[in-house]
């Protein structure tokens, strides 16, 4: 039986999706929202959290885009999930990004993009420039690093890069100021390169985002 990859098009749910179609695994992807009224009551079993993305194998069930970024990754056996001396390297990625560069991105991210496209009140500008503040600490050590480097760990993409730019593919809506930091944009470049990264719904059910206006 196929496993099956519950998502939508927001950022952790995407990026699962790319991981997926990057690694060509073997998954059915199936368009949720468990916050949709009635749909609770389904997906709560699978994740009590009620969020996306949500992998099923049968009886066993896995929630969390690093987690299901790992699983696939060991399945198709690659080295995608860095396992041997970059592993480290990784994970201190993932770790740092988490806590910095992703965090600073998402709450911009939530002020101009999330909370409008679902009415969640308006733009709360203290939260954004502390958010624009924090991101400029990150990028400018992010920019450092990357200019001594082509990929975050080794000598190819690894899921420390998708990780990173989990939320890049949105800054049309979010607007922060990427352009201000060239080996972030040449590194950025390099994933848009990559089709399942730069079109993971390609040929999916996958309702669009709802719309807001972009900022000017």
């Amino acid at each position: 039986m196929m496993m099956k990859l519950f998502f939508s098009r927001n950022p952790n749910p995407r990026l699962a999706v790319a991981v997926a179609r990057y690694l060509n695994s073997a998954v059915d992807f199936e368009y949720a929202s468990p916050f949709a009224p009635g749909e609770s009551e389904k997906f709560r079993p699978l994740n009590p959290n009620l969020s996306l993305p949500i992998l099923v194998d049968g009886e066993r069930v896995l929630w969390e885009a690093d987690a299901i970024a790992c699983r696939l990754s060991r399945d198709a056996a690659s080295d995608f999930w860095r396992t041997g001396d970059d592993e480290p390297e990784m994970i201190r990625w993932l770790s740092w990004g988490k806590e910095n560069f992703m965090q600073a991105c998402d709450m911009v991210h939530f002020e101009r993009g999330t909370k409008q496209r679902y009415a969640l009140g308006p733009i709360d500008d203290e939260k954004v420039a502390e958010g624009l503040a924090r991101f400029r600490v990150a990028a400018t050590i992010l920019e450092s690093e990357l200019r001594a480097r082509q990929w975050l760990a080794g000598e190819s993409v690894s899921y420390a890069d998708f990780r990173m730019a989990a939320f890049l593919p949105f800054n049309d809506i979010a607007c922060l100021p990427i352009g201000e930091y060239p080996a972030i944009c040449r590194w950025y470049d390099q994933l848009e390169n990559i089709e399942a990264w730069r079109e993971p719904f390609g040929g999916l059910d996958a309702p669009d985002l709802p719309p807001i206006a972009p900022l000017r």
